[in-house]
């Protein structure tokens, strides 16, 4: 199952950067976000509840679902079909919001082996791609039978490692899940994850 995408389109002498994500089973909504230094000017949600009960689901469908509308947003973005609502969201001065953050995880492929999580991560600022440092970092397991919060806080170049045990986990819905917060600014993303021969399996993400 995809966790998103993350795209900068650059317009003229604009830069956006356009992300979409899947909030997950507990959250059945595909959302697409296009921001510029930090403010949001664009959202587009669907919800997918019922499709997920549908004969037609597959995680790889969803997941095509969710690339689907990420290019549909690009596209509309180049085409100019976004102007007249972007205007108006830079023109109202109540649109402002602080810097935005970024997470991205540098082993998307090898974050759980031999029943750990080792989690390299990086955070930086949307605005201008620099590192955050001092951003607190947390990684749980959701749907595991053990709760429990594993964190970190980001170093000069806005790296943080964070590696713990895999808990027992639950026969429902499981996650892997990121959170990262630095003044006002946070940022979450989301690894959906199987069980099989009661061990567990991380989808790739995107």
């Amino acid at each position: 199952m995809s966790s998103g995408f993350n795209t900068d389109i650059k317009i003229g002498e604009h830069v956006f950067h356009v992300q979409t994500e899947d909030r997950g089973p507990n959250h059945p909504a595909i959302d697409t976000l296009v921001y510029q230094s930090g403010r949001i000017l664009h959202r587009r949600s669907s919800n997918y509840e019922r499709f997920v009960a549908s004969a037609e689901f597959t995680p790889e469908s969803l997941r095509q679902q969710v690339e689907d509308q990420h290019r549909s947003v690009i596209e509309a973005l180049r085409s100019g079909a976004l102007d007249t609502e972007i205007a108006a969201v830079q023109s109202d001065g109540q649109a402002t919001h602080p810097p935005g953050i970024q997470i991205q995880l540098l082993n998307p492929g090898s974050w759980l082996s031999a029943g750990k999580v080792s989690l390299e991560l990086e955070i930086s600022r949307r605005a201008d791609k620099q590192p955050q440092s001092g951003a607190h970092v947390d990684a749980t397991i959701e749907g595991a039978l053990r709760d429990g919060t594993h964190s970190a806080q980001t170093d000069e170049q806005g790296r943080a490692h964070i590696q713990f045990p895999l808990p027992p986990l639950g026969k429902g819905d499981l996650a892997l899940i990121i959170q990262a917060k630095a003044d006002a600014a946070q940022d979450e993303i989301r690894f959906a994850m199987r069980t099989r021969a009661n061990s567990a399996e991380a989808s790739k993400p995107q």
